[in-house]
C-alpha cells in the first residue's frame, strides 16, 4: 500500500471518524453535503460507478466501494482490477477473503467487512483477516465494543463499525473499545 492512500485513510477518519455509508443513490447528494471525510458506497452498477466515484472525488472526499454489492460486475479479480484501472476509487469494501490481497497488489485499500453473529463467526473471522492482512477490518454489527477491543487485540488491524449504530452513545463506545471509524447508513449519526 502506497503512503498517500494510507495517510488519507487515516488522516481522514481521524479528522472525522464518522463515515457516511451511502446504500441508495439518492443519499448521495447528503452525503456528500455533510461533516463526514469517507463515503463507503453500498450500491452503484457498471452504468453509474465511475461518475459517482467521480463526483465524491470532485468534492474532496474519499470513495471505498463495497465491491460485492455492485451489479453488473462478476465478483472476481478481473473486474477488480478493472474498476482499480479505470474507475480508480481510494479502495474496496469485500467479505471475500480471496479478493484482499488482489485488492491490495492494485494499490487499493482493502477493508475486510466481516459479519459476526456468534463465537464460531468470530473465530472465523480473525483467523481470515490474520491471513489476508486487509488495511482495516469492518465489523457487523458494530454495536459490541467487547468484540472490536477483543478482533483488535488478536489481529492488530484497524477497526470500523458499522450496523446496528443508531445513536451518540454507540458512536462513543464503538470509538472508545477501539474502532477508528464508524460507518453508518443514518443521516443522523453522519453530523455527529
Amino acid at each position: 500500500m502506497n503512503n498517500k492512500q494510507v495517510n488519507s485513510f487515516h488522516s481522514q477518519t481521524e479528522m472525522n471518524p464518522i463515515i457516511a455509508a451511502v446504500n441508495q443513490l439518492d443519499k448521495l447528494d447528503l452525503a456528500i453535503k455533510s461533516p463526514c471525510k469517507v463515503i463507503f458506497l453500498l450500491t452503484g452498477s457498471i452504468f453509474n460507478l465511475k461518475e459517482i466515484v467521480q463526483k465524491v472525488k470532485d468534492n474532496d472526499m474519499d470513495i471505498y466501494i463495497h465491491f460485492d454489492l455492485l451489479q453488473g460486475f462478476a465478483k472476481d479479480s478481473i473486474a477488480l482490477e478493472y474498476i482499480s484501472k479505470q474507475i480508480k476509487p481510494d479502495g474496496i469494501i469485500t467479505t471475500k477473503s480471496n479478493l484482499i490481497k488482489k485488492a491490495k497488489n492494485l494499490n487499493l485499500w482493502a477493508i475486510q467487512r466481516l459479519f459476526i453473529f456468534d463465537s464460531k463467526s468470530l473465530e472465523t473471522g480473525i483467523n481470515s483477516v490474520n491471513l489476508t492482512k486487509p488495511d482495516t477490518i469492518e465489523i457487523l454489527p458494530g454495536a459490541i465494543p467487547k468484540i472490536i477491543n477483543e478482533i483488535y487485540d488478536r489481529t492488530k488491524i484497524p477497526l470500523i463499525a458499522g450496523g446496528l449504530i443508531r445513536n451518540k452513545e454507540d458512536v462513543i463506545e464503538c470509538l472508545k473499545a477501539g474502532a477508528e471509524g464508524i460507518s453508518a447508513s443514518t443521516e443522523e449519526i453522519w453530523y455527529m
